[in-house]
């Protein structure tokens, strides 16, 4: 019997070192609810006003929020991650690379899928399972229009949770 092929879903001929922004979502194995408590899941959607900082992370969830705020600490001043959302099954982050040095050459720049591997490693490790499927989505932000957009979608996610298509009754 053949095995499927698994399509490729990275842009032919992109260098995922170069310098700008990306958008990435990553979920878990399949897309188990793992990172908000059941409270939260429930309860969060149309009627939930607040900030998503009211959300209640699970073990998990904090895992990922702490490997999430290490991934600069781990490329300093080459890589950032100035926005990200914690959802019930995945994440959404916007990461920038910078391998500019304004004091000598380039810095060697790790590409998005070296990163998004150290982080989902890190965190698997922590968990004690394999917590995320196998790929990640990513789109590259290519205009400030563009960048806007994606840190909109992050900051509205936790709203429009019950209207995601990664939303999935339990």
């Amino acid at each position: 019997m053949d095995t499927p092929q698994r399509k490729d879903i990275r842009l032919n001929n992109y260098d995922y070192s170069r310098n700008g922004a990306y958008f990435v979502t990553i979920c878990t194995r399949n897309r188990r609810y793992l990172f908000w408590n059941d409270h939260d899941i429930r309860n969060v959607g149309a009627a939930f006003g607040g900030p998503h900082g009211k959300i209640t992370l699970t073990e998990y969830g904090r895992i990922v929020r702490e490997e999430l705020k290490k991934i600069p600490s781990i490329y300093p001043d080459i890589v950032f991650v100035p926005k990200f959302v914690i959802m019930p099954n995945h994440i959404h982050l916007i990461i920038v690379l910078n391998a500019f040095s304004e004091n000598g050459p380039p810095k060697a720049a790790p590409t998005i899928g070296s990163i998004i591997n150290k982080f989902k490693g890190a965190v698997s490790k922590k968990a004690g399972f394999k917590v995320w499927q196998k790929n990640f989505f990513d789109r590259v932000l290519r205009n400030e229009w563009e960048y806007r957009n994606a840190w909109q979608y992050i900051e509205n996610n936790p709203e429009n949770w019950e209207n995601d298509e990664l939303f999935c009754k339990e």
